[in-house]
This record gives C-alpha cells, sequence and structure tokens, in this order.
C-alpha cells in the first residue's frame, strides 16, 4: 500500500499539473487564444446552432432524426456522451474536497485550468476525428491511438495509451463511479448496499447492451435533464443568499494568490494549496488533456474536425465553469451566511455539499444531492464503457487481446467492476484507479505536442490582428 501511495504521488506530482498547464499553454499561443478572442464565434457555432433552424439543412436534419444504429450517433448526442464522462462526482464531491483542501481560492484556479483545458480539448478531439477511420463492420474506430500510429507513425504509444484507457475504465470509469453512487443512494434512501449495487449494475447492462446507439441515446435524455435540475436548484440556494455573494467572491479572488513562504526559511514562495487542489480538480473533472473526448466524438456523423473540437471546449466550460462553480458558490455562499470557516465544517467531500444544500432547502437538499451524485456516476460508467470498449477493440486489432475480447469478455470484466465497486471500498482501488487515469495524460500530451502543427482552426474565425 505505501508503495501504491508513492507512486500515486509520483504521477500526480506538481510536475504532472505542469505538464498540463504547459502544453496547454503552448497550445492556447499556438492557435492564438482561441478559447478567449473566439469565444462568441464557437459558442454560436455550438449552442448556439441548436437553436437555429434546420428545416433546410437536410445534414442537420439527419443530425436530428440519426438512424437507429447501435454503431452512429448524431453530433448533439456525442456531445452529451461527452458530457457524460465528464460531468461526475468530481463536479459534487471533487469541488467539495478541492475547497476544504485549498481554501475557496482553489475555485480560481479550477477556471484557470478549465480555460487553458479548453484548447487542449481542442486539439485532441479534431485531431481524433480528423485520423479516425471504419473498421472492417463499417463502425468509426476513433481516438488518441490513431493519430499517435497513424500521425506519430509511433504505434507502440498507441497501443500504451489503450492499455491505460482499458485499465482505467475498469477502475476511475466503473468501481470508482459505482462506489460514489451506491454509496450515497443506500445512505440517504436506507437501501442494503447489495441491493443498490444490483439496479445499478442491471442499469447499467441494460444501457451498454445496446452499443453506442443507446448510450448516446440515454445521455442526450439524461444528462441535459439531470444537469439542468442540479442547475436551477443550485440557483435557488445561490440567490437565497445574495447578500453575502459579493464578499464570497471577494475571498475567492484574495485567497487564490496566499502564496505562503517555502519551508526552512528559504527564499521564494511555495505553491500555494488552492492553486494545486483547483488544478488537479478541475483536471480530473474535465479530463482536458486525458484524450478521452476524442474517443467519445468520434461515432458523431456529419461533423468535421473544427466542429467536434468547438463543442469539446464547450463540454470543458460546461462541466467546471459553470457546473463546479454552482457547486462551488453554493458552498460558500451558506458558510459565508453562517459565519462559518470551511475548517470549521465537520464534513468533507459529497457530505459537506449535502450538508450545504440541505441547511437551505431542508431534507429535498440531501436527495438532490444524493440523485445528482447517483445520476452523474450512472451517466459517466455507461460513457466510460465506451471508452474501455473503444480501446480494448484496438488492442485486439493489434493482436495484443483475443479478437472476441472487446465484443463478448470486456463487457462481463466492466460489469463486474461495477458490481464490485458497488460493494467495496478500498483505499487502493481508489489510487489504482486514479493512477492509470493520470498515466493516461502522458503519451496523449506527447501526441499532441509533436501534432501540434497540424491543430488549425475553424475558416469562419479570423484573427482580428493578421486577418488571416
Amino acid at each position: 500500500m505505501k508503495w501504491l501511495e508513492q507512486a500515486h504521488r509520483m504521477v500526480w506530482g506538481p510536475w504532472t499539473l505542469g505538464i498540463f498547464l504547459g502544453t496547454g499553454l503552448f497550445l492556447t499561443v499556438k492557435c492564438r487564444f482561441f478559447q478567449f478572442r473566439g469565444f462568441f464565434f464557437w459558442w454560436r457555432s455550438t449552442v448556439g446552432s441548436l437553436f437555429k433552424s434546420q428545416d433546410n439543412d437536410p445534414c442537420k436534419k439527419t443530425q436530428k432524426n440519426p438512424p437507429h444504429s447501435r454503431e452512429t450517433i448524431s453530433q448533439f448526442q456525442s456531445v452529451c456522451t461527452a458530457l457524460a464522462a465528464t460531468v461526475g462526482t468530481g463536479n459534487i464531491a471533487g469541488v467539495a474536497t478541492a475547497l476544504t483542501a485549498g481554501g475557496p481560492g482553489a475555485l480560481f484556479w479550477m477556471w484557470v485550468s478549465a480555460f487553458i483545458g479548453m484548447i487542449t480539448a481542442y486539439a485532441e478531439t479534431s485531431l481524433g476525428i480528423r485520423y479516425r477511420c471504419r473498421d472492417a463492420a463499417g463502425r468509426f474506430v476513433c481516438g488518441p491511438f490513431l493519430y499517435m500510429e497513424r500521425g506519430l507513425n509511433v504505434p507502440f504509444l498507441g497501443i500504451l495509451y489503450s492499455f491505460l484507457c482499458l485499465m482505467c475504465s475498469l477502475g476511475m470509469g466503473s468501481m470508482v463511479q459505482a462506489n460514489s453512487a451506491v454509496s450515497a443512494v443506500s445512505f440517504t434512501w436506507k437501501l442494503p448496499l447489495w441491493l443498490a449495487g444490483l439496479i445499478f449494475a442491471i442499469l447499467t447492462a441494460a444501457v451498454i447492451r445496446g452499443g453506442i446507439g443507446r448510450i448516446g441515446h440515454v445521455a442526450e435524455r439524461m444528462v441535459p435533464a439531470a444537469a439542468g435540475i442540479y442547475i436551477i436548484f443550485s440557483l435557488i440556494v445561490i440567490l437565497s443568499c445574495l447578500p453575502v455573494l459579493p464578499q464570497v467572491i471577494k475571498h475567492i479572488l484574495s485567497s487564490a494568490f496566499e502564496f505562503k513562504a517555502a519551508a526552512g526559511g528559504t527564499a521564494g514562495f511555495a505553491v500555494s494549496r488552492s492553486l494545486r487542489y483547483g488544478i488537479a480538480r478541475g483536471v480530473f473533472s474535465n479530463e482536458a488533456g486525458l484524450g478521452t473526448l476524442a474517443i467519445l466524438h468520434g461515432p458523431a456523423e456529419h461533423t468535421t474536425p473544427h466542429e467536434q473540437g468547438m463543442w469539446a471546449m464547450f463540454e470543458v466550460f460546461f462541466d467546471t465553469v459553470i457546473l463546479c462553480t454552482l457547486t462551488a458558490l453554493v458552498i460558500l455562499c451558506i458558510t459565508e451566511t453562517g459565519g462559518l470557516g470551511l475548517e470549521a465544517i465537520p464534513y468533507q467531500g459529497s457530505a459537506l455539499a449535502a450538508w450545504a444544500f440541505k441547511s437551505r432547502l431542508g431534507p429535498g437538499g440531501e436527495y438532490l444531492i444524493s440523485a445528482s451524485i447517483a445520476v452523474f456516476a450512472f451517466a459517466t460508467v455507461i460513457a466510460w464503457f465506451y471508452l474501455g470498449k473503444q480501446a480494448a477493440a484496438y488492442l485486439s486489432s493489434r493482436r495484443c487481446l483475443p479478437s472476441l475480447f472487446a465484443d463478448w469478455l470486456y463487457p462481463i470484466l466492466f460489469l463486474t467492476a461495477v458490481a464490485a465497486g458497488s460493494l467495496i471500498r478500498s483505499e487502493s482501488v481508489w489510487l489504482f484507479s486514479d493512477l492509470w487515469n493520470g498515466l493516461m495524460a502522458f503519451p496523449n500530451l506527447t501526441a499532441l505536442l509533436f501534432l501540434s502543427g497540424e491543430i488549425s482552426l475553424p475558416a469562419g474565425w479570423r484573427h482580428p490582428a493578421s486577418g488571416d
């Protein structure tokens, strides 16, 4: 166990966060600060396009009413599936943990990680669509492993990434999420763990057996509804605390820059806790840089690399800048209203978020948090099944796994992991899962840096200074 903790600290050390930020800053400069300067352009091209008339656009009609298929989905379904993978327990428990560990300023650094991560998400998703292909059965194959193999001409890097992604799907994508959902439901509704776990596993099996078509169909209905309900109730709590909101914002900004002197009296300053926890939780929540968004956007029909890249930017923005911010503001507004500091609250993680909602909404607040965790975790699980299956299919195609592994053995392993995660809570499982999650970033960020010359911006966006 001790060696596992040491390995975890090595993988998720300050240098890892530096690599995430360094790659994002490099791509930001390379893409001429597109996430900022092109904000209105990519916003109109993503969310704004949902409100445009589609009557005279046959392609949009196809996206809106795609043929019934297990292996293709519409552009909007791919967005919801990608959001399903990123919008998870990190938006509630992860944010609460970041606040207690790093103070209110952690939220500011989550914003920083999101805006930098947006261009990383754009890069990996656009490259994924550019290098995607169809297999012998006519199904789309897409992901970092393809642009590592076909773009970098380094097949070994693609195999390594696929293996890490497969392991992560059986850990962070299944066991950890199932454990969070089942624990929350069991505690709130007083259900036996085995019963809540059985229901969760059965629902998962019912969705994943329908392939990416059913996963996209479920995500298209579940994610917008769950996120909308969570946003509404969060705003109710925040607006009820409106008088203290300016003070909360002030604490966020001031705490973000409270650097502490380095230990031992040496010169300089240590990286503040708020910066470390804010950036780490931001990466954990939106997954920008891990390459998963490139896989999830792969089966979308009638799209381009630029379109899917901009949707990936929106997903990071929505996940962190909107949902994570709402969770943080609810907690900080309630503590400010009660005249309490975060250190005085005897709760952490999802319990802290539940306490904050319950303080303003009564017992219904606890039910809201429990239901939100369960729904967000379930959405993450079904999306991660597709991620793992794509990785397994790639490994099978490279003869690293038996040919039938992806279609037969992997679903059994995945559901077993879901059931096991529902019943046990082993710290080693959490550490192993987080370890695979972090290791995925290294081959992906390496590929993005070497393929940065192939990353282009949408033709419709013009840089105001250059006019190109």
